[in-house]
């Protein structure tokens, strides 16, 4: 996939633990900021909302498909383990990952990230209290 693909490609794709109100919370914020500053965002929790096992794989896998990028939230002790699928999917397919960690618990093998993120990662932001404006630098940058 050449760079120039994120600009004529579907949307960005949000890989994120969404299993609490909290999460659930972060990722709309993200989503609707991204939103607001132009990029069409594939989130998930608002994509499967009423679906279940098999649906939930086929929708999501669809979103990873038609996605420009990737952009994934790989907070906590261990990043989660469906994000962790949806970013080595997104690799290997030549989709670019933007790896963020807001949180600023050390973890990890790799500057409090998994080896395999950190280092397939097209970008990694970390622990910025301006994440937002950095993940719209690296989008920009991306498409250059």
């Amino acid at each position: 996939m050449q760079q120039t693909d994120i600009i004529t490609r579907q949307h960005i794709y949000l890989a994120a633990p969404l299993f609490t109100k909290g999460e659930r919370d972060f990722n709309l914020s993200v989503s609707e900021y991204l939103t607001a500053n132009g990029y069409r965002v594939f989130l998930p929790q608002q994509e499967c909302e009423n679906a279940e096992g098999e649906d939930i794989y086929k929708t999501c896998l669809d979103g990873l498909r038609s996605a420009a990028i990737v952009i994934a939230i790989v907070d906590g002790a261990d990043a989660d383990s469906g994000t962790c699928w949806e970013c080595g999917y997104a690799v290997s397919q030549g989709i670019p990952v933007i790896a963020v960690r807001t949180d600023f618990r050390g973890s990890g093998d790799t500057k409090g990230f998994n080896a395999m993120i950190y280092y397939s990662a097209a970008k990694v932001i970390d622990g910025s209290d301006r994440f937002l404006e950095e993940i719209l630098s690296a989008l920009q940058g991306l498409a250059a």
